[in-house]
């Protein structure tokens, strides 16, 4: 039997942390790196357990994205996986889910970046892709980021949002979206 259950990164001990490191970097292939990892952590995790072994990760941090002269407080997810030998059981939907949840109650949108693969499933979660012109707060400033246009969704709430406008995220390492 499955359970996802929802826990802050501070409530996490050494070991689990560890595991689901590993379990991202074996679902993506070598390709999660520790900036990807760092990225995913602060916030609330939804972890994935058969019995004692956990099989998919997701979670949700805090950003800011500025957007139509405001800085919203965004809940951005990071580092989704199901460890592949467990995909197609609705394992991805009910880790999304709880993320969505949080996202729900605890900010004025939701965000992710994802890749083309992956478009269909968030859009049929009710996910919208952000047709508008993608930008990143740098250190040097506002720099455009064109390879993410078309690949930035965003998950609605109460804050109006023009899919067609500019979108800027806060600074981080690594992949700024």
């Amino acid at each position: 039997m499955t359970t996802v259950r929802t826990v802050h990164t501070a409530d996490l001990d050494g070991g689990v942390l560890a595991a689901a490191h590993s379990l991202l970097v074996e679902v993506f292939d070598g390709d999660f790196t520790v900036e990807d990892w760092q990225n995913s952590l602060g916030g609330v995790h939804a972890l994935l357990w058969d019995g004692a072994e956990l099989i998919g990760h997701g979670s949700v941090v805090q950003r800011r994205l500025l957007h139509g002269g405001r800085a919203l407080r965004t809940g951005y997810v990071e580092g989704v996986g199901v460890r592949a030998d467990r995909r197609g059981r609705g394992h991805a939907a009910a880790l999304m889910g709880e993320l969505e949840r949080v996202v729900r109650r605890a900010y004025d949108l939701g965000a992710l970046g994802a890749t083309e693969e992956a478009l269909g499933f968030y859009a049929a979660r009710g996910w919208e892709v952000w047709t508008g012109p993608t930008s990143a707060l740098t250190p040097a400033g506002i720099v455009r980021t064109e390879d993410e246009d078309g690949a930035i969704l965003v998950l609605p709430g109460a804050v109006p949002l023009d899919l067609a406008g500019g979108l800027t995220c806060d600074w981080r390492d690594g992949e700024v979206w």
